[in-house]
């Protein structure tokens, strides 16, 4: 049996986290943090991967990225027509994760699901660079396709369609936001002894809750 090489362990050392750091609120946690990773130059710092149920109970999980976060949930957009879109209309719960490793730092995040306003979806496609927008047409997105080319002539149909016009939003474009009940703040520490930290939503309040590593 191979194993992966114990030279890739590395010590967390960065940071620690303690009830007194926290937020009363974990969306101004979220926040904090989030800014955080930002300011450090990390690539992709809104990259969480997804994950959802599928008909047959299995697990499905992939990278989305955050595009937007209010005081309700965290934003995300994708084809309603797509794999995800179904394994969300099946169980419309599901998790997010963040994982900043330049600051040693994971947020889980769990809730319901629901898709934003046709409004919501338009305005956010209307700030999408235009061949990302056109590429919401060319693409029926998670259905087998035959190859490469068959996308790229799809592509050009969509600028032939599109040329000297707006591109507009596709009826089955459009967003999703996980409401969430559930946080846990994860800060990597010496000796595996990490700090892991939640916010669990009950009787109309967020408590707080240290967890074992």
């Amino acid at each position: 049996m191979s194993i992966v090489s114990p030279s890739l362990r590395k010590e967390y050392t960065q940071s620690k986290l303690l009830e007194t750091d926290l937020e009363s609120n974990p969306f101004s946690q979220f926040r904090k943090w989030f800014d955080e990773a930002v300011s450090t130059g990390l690539p992709l710092p809104n990259a969480m991967t997804l994950s959802t149920v599928k008909k047959d109970h299995s697990p499905a999980a992939r990278i989305v990225l955050l595009k937007e976060l209010d005081d309700r949930g965290f934003i995300f957009f994708t084809n309603y027509q797509s794999a995800k879109s179904d394994e969300l209309a099946h169980q419309s719960k599901a998790a997010l994760l963040f994982w900043w490793i330049s600051q040693e730092r994971q947020v889980r995040i769990e809730g319901a699901t629901e898709k934003i306003s046709a409004s919501e979806s338009e305005e956010y496609f209307a700030t999408r660079p235009r061949d990302s927008q056109l590429s919401a047409w060319a693409s029926n997105q998670s259905h087998p396709v035959s190859g490469r080319p068959e996308l790229e002539k799809k592509m050009a149909e969509m600028k032939t369609k599109f040329a000297d016009q707006k591109v507009t939003k596709p009826n089955e474009w459009g967003g999703y936001r996980l409401l969430p009940d559930f946080f846990e703040y994860w800060q990597g520490r010496e000796d595996r002894l990490h700090d892991r930290i939640c916010y669990f939503f009950e009787k109309n309040s967020w408590k707080v809750q240290r967890l074992a590593p």
